[in-house]
């Protein structure tokens, strides 16, 4: 081998040694511009992912509120059943007294007979009450008790099955 062949392939080393070298950095370059262009695509992926939490998290709050809010509307409309039983009793307090007052002033109303078939009737409307012994008498048997005070209130008296005439005495 001569010098000049020694130095073409010295030369012709250098220059695959070159060419190898340029393909090895603009393939390392070329891989590091896709991965940043991946890890940019990976940072909108979780920027949205973490918008998309955030979102996830203000309808969780939304939702507890509501919940909170049904709770306070419940207990309003609680409160005010119970208002409004409170003002139901007392306007049915207040409707018998005057059917009691009434029956006092009436001459053709019997009043100890209405307050014994009243006794009896509140003796069995405790019966029916939750934890309460249950009395002898049946639905029969309280209907019967039922009868008897609207007859009474009305005026009307068992043996005739009438209502006496309000126009005169009851003696007559």
């Amino acid at each position: 081998m001569n010098a000049s062949q020694l130095i073409w392939i010295i030369v012709i080393i250098v220059v695959i040694l070159i060419i190898i070298g340029l393909v090895l950095f603009f393939g390392r370059r070329r891989k590091l511009e896709a991965d940043r262009h991946r890890a940019g695509e990976m940072r909108q992926k979780a920027q949205a992912d973490q918008l998309d939490a955030r979102e996830k998290e203000a309808k969780a709050a939304r939702a507890e509120a509501d919940a909170k809010q049904a709770e306070v509307n419940a207990e309003r409309l609680r409160r005010e059943a119970g208002d409004r039983t409170g003002d139901a009793q007392s306007v049915r307090e207040r409707a018998d007294k005057r059917v009691r007052d009434a029956d006092e002033l009436d001459p053709d109303v019997d009043t100890k007979a209405r307050r014994k078939t009243e006794q009896a009737g509140n003796d069995a409307a405790d019966a029916d009450r939750p934890g309460s012994a249950p009395s002898g008498n049946d639905a029969e048997g309280t209907r019967a008790a039922g009868e008897r005070d609207d007859a009474q209130a009305h005026g009307r008296h068992e043996e005739e099955g009438s209502e006496p005439d309000r126009g005169r005495p009851a003696d007559s």
